[in-house]
């Protein structure tokens, strides 16, 4: 009987590695890949879910995509296991992972689970004893393999009960990918774009932004985070920010992602970025918003300006003064 692996695959190298010991083995496998709007990792006009699906089709296994959704949110806002160097809930993020994997586990019908996770790779979620901790809260002891390091753990179900055979597995350990990159060589896996990819909220840049809407937000919701990725943030009050396009692509993005009833601002008279207003809308907050976009146009300094807002459609002019400097801009800014 043909035993079946679920892996948890990304499209990166160690996850695609940890798929291909599996199909060496003649284990079938089915790829699961979680989106998330805090990955790093994209590629020319791909993410990772493109990349996964693109590593599953290429070894001809199925894959089911998932989104990491409002559940998912509240693990960032009130992680049990707290936070590493950012806002990143890494612990509890895996066990979210394991524990969605575990569900699908009966509809897929696999025997157990994979992972391309190295032992001492990850700082925070790949030690030994938090590995440990994964496994036991995710439910999946005994049926959680990890192919690339499985020689440092004791034997799983599946190697115990003969349906794979432990002498091929690896010791990998550490954070050097060298020892990857040899393996992915000697089985012929190639165009791996993102060995190392990353989590948006480890970066020490990115984490005001998550933490801004975390702490002016009644509920959570994806769209929010999606929209961190692009544009400038400047919060003008408890419900209310601006977004203003740093680029024509910035631009495009904001145009085609606001919403009805936000209000979008250009300035008249020349080249102007987008300005979307976000959240609760009023004339003080508008005004502001409005300040706050001239700065980034060639408007002449203290001069009063029209600049159009337009809502559902519907547009009016409204004259600004165009007095705000870098210093002014500043305390607005996430």
């Amino acid at each position: 009987m043909q035993r079946k692996a679920l892996a948890l695959l990304s499209g990166g190298l160690d996850s695609t590695l940890a798929v291909k010991v599996m199909l060496d083995q003649g284990i079938a496998v089915e790829a699961l890949n979680f989106t998330s709007p805090f990955c790093t990792c994209t590629g020319k006009n791909t993410g990772c879910k493109s990349e996964a699906v693109r590593v599953a089709e290429e070894f001809d296994i199925p894959i089911k995509v998932m989104t990491k959704g409002l559940d998912y949110l509240e693990v960032v806002r009130r992680p049990r296991h707290g936070y590493g160097k950012g806002l990143n809930p890494c612990i509890d993020c895996r066990i979210f992972l394991l524990r969605k994997a575990k569900e699908y586990m009966t509809e897929s019908g696999a025997d157990f689970v994979i992972t391309g996770e190295v032992l001492g790779q990850r700082p925070m979620s790949q030690r030994r004893d938090t590995l440990r901790v994964i496994e036991r809260e995710s439910g999946l002891e005994g049926l959680l393999l990890r192919p690339l390091s499985a020689q440092f753990f004791e034997p799983t179900i599946p190697e115990r009960e003969g349906w794979v055979d432990r002498s091929k597995l690896l010791a990998m350990k550490g954070r050097s990918r060298k020892d990857q990159i040899q393996l992915a060589e000697e089985l012929d896996v190639r165009n791996y774009p993102c060995p190392a990819g990353g989590c948006l909220l480890t970066e020490t840049s990115f984490v005001p932004k998550v933490r801004d809407v975390l702490d002016h937000s009644d509920e959570l919701n994806l769209r929010d985070f999606r929209m961190l990725k692009i544009a400038r943030h400047f919060r003008l009050g408890e419900r209310t920010k601006v977004l203003i396009g740093r680029s024509e692509a910035d631009n495009n993005l904001l145009e085609a992602a606001a919403q009805q009833g936000e209000t979008a601002l250009r300035w008249v008279d020349g080249s102007s970025p987008l300005g979307v207003v976000m959240g609760r809308q009023d004339d003080d907050c508008i005004t502001l918003a409005a300040k706050i976009l001239l700065r980034y146009t060639k408007a002449e300094p203290g001069a009063d300006c029209a600049v159009k807002a337009t809502v559902d459609g519907r547009e009016q002019l409204i004259t600004v003064a165009n007095e705000f400097s870098d210093a002014a801009v500043e305390p607005y800014r996430v």
